[in-house]
C-alpha cells in the first residue's frame, strides 16, 4: 500500500529539505572558521558568534514560511526573536570576555533548542524530526553546559564548535530522511 502524504506536508519537506542541507553546511563551515579563532575572543570570533544566530534568524524565517501551509509558525517567529536578541547581545558580550560570550551562547542554546524541540514534536508526522527533536533536547544540555563552564578557570570558546558540528550533522540526517516525505510533491 502507497502512502499518501498532503501537498503542504511533501512542499514544506521539500523546502525544509533543502533548508538542512544548507544548514549543514554552514555549520561545518562556521565550525572550521572558528577552529582558527577559537583560541582568544578577537573581531573574527565575535563577527562569528553573531554570525551563527544571525543565520539562525534567515533559516526560521525561510522555515516559517515553508510551514505556514501546515501549521502555524509561531514557535519559529518566537525563535527569529531570540536569535536577533542573540546577535545583538553577543556583539556586546564580546567586549566583555569569554564568560559573558559563553552564558549569552548557552542561555540562546537552551531557548532555541526548547523550540527546535517542540517544533520537531509537532512535525513528527512529516518524517525525518527525530534528529530535529533529539538535536533540540542536546542544544538544551549543552546550553546548560556552556553556563556552566563559563566560571570556569579558563573558559574556552571551542566549545561553540563543538555544538556546532553535531547541530549540523543532525541537519544532515533529518534531510535525508525527509527525502522520501519530499519526492511525494
Amino acid at each position: 500500500m502507497a502512502s499518501v502524504t498532503a501537498p503542504g506536508i511533501s512542499t514544506t519537506a521539500s523546502t525544509l529539505r533543502r533548508l538542512y542541507f544548507v544548514r549543514f553546511a554552514f555549520a561545518i563551515v562556521w565550525a572550521l572558521v572558528m577552529f582558527t579563532t577559537a583560541q582568544h575572543l578577537g573581531p573574527l570570533a565575535v563577527t562569528l558568534l553573531v554570525l551563527y544566530p544571525l543565520f539562525d534568524v534567515a533559516a526560521a524565517v525561510i522555515d516559517a514560511r515553508a510551514s505556514r501551509a501546515t501549521r502555524s509558525p509561531n514557535l519559529l517567529y518566537l525563535n527569529v526573536v531570540i536569535s536577533l536578541v542573540a546577535a545583538v547581545g553577543l556583539a556586546f558580550a564580546g567586549a566583555s570576555g569569554i564568560p559573558a560570550v559563553l552564558r549569552l551562547w548557552g542561555a540562546w542554546a537552551v531557548v532555541a533548542g526548547l523550540i527546535q524541540l517542540i517544533v520537531g514534536v509537532t512535525r513528527r508526522g512529516m518524517g525525518g524530526q527525530w534528529p530535529m527533536i533529539i538535536s533540540g533536547g542536546i542544544s538544551v544540555l549543552a546550553g546548560g553546559s556552556f553556563i556552566a563552564t563559563a566560571s570556569a578557570d579558563n573558559p574556552a570558546l571551542t566549545n561553540a564548535i563543538g555544538y556546532a558540528i553535531p547541530g549540523g550533522v543532525f541537519f544532515l540526517i533529518s534531510a535525508i530522511r525527509l527525502g522520501r516525505a519530499a519526492k511525494e510533491n
